[in-house]
């Protein structure tokens, strides 16, 4: 069963804490292309975004077991080969509401899963695969970055660090 925000490591300090201060957000997202090249993205509940599968570590996570557990919470997959290709720490960012994060992001490439995708989540109001050069919208700003930098790392092989 999924944690609710307020259960969540990081909805428990938001509360402690308050809305003033800057907290660290560390994190994983997922990145699960199908044989066709389709680029699975999620209608997150929250704000009706689409985005990559994402979310907070829970205490006691590696990075890959929060990416294949936040894969698994948004779009019933769970996730069974995958393999880091960027790293985000640098970047702030304050929330819709209101809420000031600096993310430390690892990004995974999803190779292999297992499950039938679900549409509607506890986190997610649609899913689904589409087409990178016609992706719906309104859609999460880190969409085009996450896309760039597996491109990159593919080239490369690489890890990207930023």
């Amino acid at each position: 069963m999924a944690l609710t925000w307020a259960e969540s490591y990081l909805g428990r300090v938001r509360s402690s804490v308050g809305d003033a201060d800057t907290l660290l957000f560390v994190g994983a997202r997922g990145v699960i292309l199908d044989e066709q090249g389709r680029l699975l993205l999620i209608q997150r509940s929250d704000n009706h975004r689409w985005a990559i599968p994402a979310g907070a570590m829970e205490l006691g996570e590696s990075m890959e077991q929060c990416a294949i557990r936040e894969v698994w919470e948004e779009t019933g997959l769970r996730a069974t080969s995958l393999t880091p290709f960027a790293f985000h720490s640098s970047a702030t960012y304050t929330n819709e509401w209101g809420h000031s994060y600096q993310q430390i992001l690892m990004s995974f490439r999803i190779h292999t899963w297992e499950g039938e995708l679900q549409k509607v989540t506890d986190e997610s109001v649609d899913a689904g695969f589409f087409p990178v050069d016609a992706l719906p919208g309104p859609r999460s700003l880190i969409i085009e970055e996450t896309l760039a930098d597996l491109a990159t790392f593919e080239r490369t092989g690489r890890l990207i660090l930023k």
